[in-house]
């Protein structure tokens, strides 16, 4: 054989052989495309839809928000209306107890009360007086006046008598024994008249002249207290520790209090200054998670104005009563600041997370898998077909993307997360 015809052989082979691999190669690509465009027709896999129910730790928490408000705050208004003639203390101002913080004017008042003390004064006088009876002076005179009538007395007496034997022996005409005998007894009445008057100073005064005294007295000491309480009343006064938040009046501001504060200060306003003591928050915590509301349980505040820092607090009060706003019902939970007393302020808008108990091993599932049928809260399980399955449940608490399973699912069950397009089961309420 030549070696031409061993050359044209070999090309030959050479372009057989390449044939059989495109040939193959071609197969190859088909079948991969064909597996391609029937793994694209049949959608994704159950394990991309599902996602199985785990057991994890949890402790458990409740989010909410809050606002930071006052403890305690008042209105601080006058007794009486009247003309604001001092104020001792701005906004912002650091108060202690009974601390003065405003006059009203008080002039007429001091007036009065100065009047009234002098009438209190003269009471007390007489009733001291009425109450110790006479001067010891005054019953010598008495005694005096009756010694001077019971000598009257003698001397008409025996003047008496002569005027008597005088008259028997007919030489005394009868118009002078007459005179003589009324002058006796005008003697005898003046006597007995000095004597009654002797006995009523030594007596003292009467029993109901002392009780009118004494009462006139204190009427006039219960006058005294009277002007005196309103005398106080114009000095206004911090009834506790606080700061004052609120000026409503000015000095020279007529204030007439009512039932209610003004707003802006002006001339008729209706108090004077507000002042608060200490701080707390007061969340807002839905009727779902209440029953994880504990008192005294640890809560951590942050607020967008210290977004670096976190706050301390815990449960101090729980609202007996529901309040039910825009078809929400909800419990105001006061919370007690440990930390952010000097920082936080009144209104400041915060986020408050309660920390509750811890869970060694709770069966959890996305909360994106948790929907309703029926007014049922529940999940669509994966069954044996693959197919989705309604499993009702009860659920507790959402945290995390997670969600609580209390009831109605077991460890590794798997839940649909998604459905390919256009394939989801029936219309669910999420």
């Amino acid at each position: 054989m030549t070696i031409a015809r061993k050359r044209s052989r070999s090309r030959w082979r050479s372009a057989v052989l390449a044939i059989a691999i495109l040939v193959l190669l071609g197969a190859l690509g088909a079948n991969v495309l064909r597996r391609s465009r029937l793994r694209a027709a049949s959608g994704p896999s159950l394990s991309d839809l599902t996602a199985p129910a785990q057991t994890q730790a949890l402790t458990i928490r409740v989010e909410a928000s809050g606002t930071v408000e006052p403890i305690e705050t008042v209105n601080l208004s006058p007794e009486d209306p009247g003309r604001l003639v001092a104020l001792f203390v701005e906004q912002g101002d650091q108060v202690k107890a009974g601390e003065v913080l405003a006059q009203m004017y008080a002039a007429e008042l001091e007036a009065s009360l100065a009047q009234a003390k002098a009438q209190l004064a003269e009471a007390e006088a007489e009733s001291t007086r009425v109450r110790n009876g006479n001067r010891s002076e005054e019953i010598s005179r008495a005694r005096a006046q009756v010694a001077s009538a019971e000598a009257q007395v003698d001397l008409y007496a025996k003047k008496l008598e002569r005027y008597h034997f005088l008259a028997q022996q007919g030489a005394l005409p009868k118009l002078d024994l007459d005179e003589v005998i009324s002058e006796d007894r005008n003697a005898r009445a003046n006597l007995q008249e000095a004597q009654q008057f002797l006995q009523e100073l030594s007596s003292g005064s009467r029993l109901e002249d002392i009780e009118q005294a004494a009462a006139r007295a204190a009427a006039a000491a219960a006058q005294v207290e009277v002007i005196q309480a309103q005398l106080d009343a114009t000095v206004i006064r911090a009834p506790f520790d606080g700061v004052v938040t609120q000026k409503y009046a000015s000095i020279g501001a007529i204030v007439t209090p009512t039932t209610s504060a003004s707003s802006t200060a002006s001339a008729t306003s209706s108090s004077i200054l507000a002042i608060a003591k200490g701080l707390e928050v007061l969340v807002e915590i839905p009727e779902a998670n209440i029953a994880e509301i504990k008192l005294g349980q640890p809560v951590e505040i942050v607020t967008d104005s210290y977004p670096d820092h976190t706050f301390s607090g815990k449960v101090r009060k729980i609202a007996p009563e529901a309040v039910v706003e825009d078809n929400v019902t909800y419990f105001e939970v006061r919370v007690e600041l440990i930390t952010g007393q000097s920082v936080l302020l009144s209104g400041m808008n915060v986020d408050a997370t309660f920390q509750g108990e811890s869970l060694e091993a709770a069966l959890m599932v996305p909360t994106v898998a948790i929907t309703s049928r029926d007014n049922q809260i529940g999940v669509l399980v994966a069954d044996e077909q693959s197919a989705a399955r309604f499993q009702p449940i009860k659920v507790g608490v959402t945290q995390d993307g997670q969600t609580q399973v209390l009831e109605g699912l077991k460890t590794g069950e798997r839940v649909f997360v998604d459905f390919p397009k256009g394939r989801a089961p029936g219309r669910l309420g999420n």
